[in-house]
């Protein structure tokens, strides 16, 4: 006995016919294309920043040992050394999560405000990190930059609330 469809079995796709369905499925290919590019673009960047880290971080063991072994701790050579190696950490953090909103679109075929509300809060700490740390920013910026990491996180939130839901017919 042959099985029955149901309406769930039905394809969630219309496939598209003519020209306008033609031009959809090339631009839909070549939009693909441009982002498994950009993938491999952020993948060599991720690679560059994770081996810069590593470098940065070779040299500042060597700093260290220098000071060490002369005695001589200069603080003004520890800080600039640890702030380089924060700058690096926080930048590569950034990296990956940039790395994941590329994949993101890949897999889904669109860009999710949950994703993007991430990127933007881990850009935002990086900042307000990396000035905290260097003691460069005064009470505007910081006040600023807090009114923005609230509204990316609100933004998070609400995506996490809200979240699409399937058009499909129940």
């Amino acid at each position: 006995m042959p099985e029955q469809k149901y309406k769930d079995d039905l394809p969630t796709e219309i496939p598209k016919v003519g020209m306008k369905g033609q031009a959809l499925r090339v631009y839909g290919r070549i939009l693909d294309a441009i982002v498994t590019a950009l993938i491999f673009v952020m993948l060599l960047t991720l690679t560059g920043a994770v081996a810069g880290l590593l470098v940065d971080f070779y040299s500042a063991t060597n700093a260290m040992r220098d000071v060490v072994s002369t005695h001589k701790i200069a603080f003004g050579i520890v800080d600039s050394i640890d702030r380089e190696l924060v700058i690096d950490v926080l930048s590569v953090f950034v990296l990956i999560e940039l790395f994941r909103t590329f994949t993101d679109y890949l897999e889904f075929h669109r860009v999710r405000l949950r994703v993007l509300a991430e990127v933007g809060i881990a850009f935002v700490l990086r900042e307000i990190f990396i000035g905290l740390y260097g003691h460069s920013l005064n009470w505007a910026e910081i006040l600023a930059l807090s009114v923005l990491l609230a509204v990316l996180v609100t933004a998070r939130i609400a995506a996490v609330q809200f979240q699409p839901r399937d058009n499909r017919p129940e």
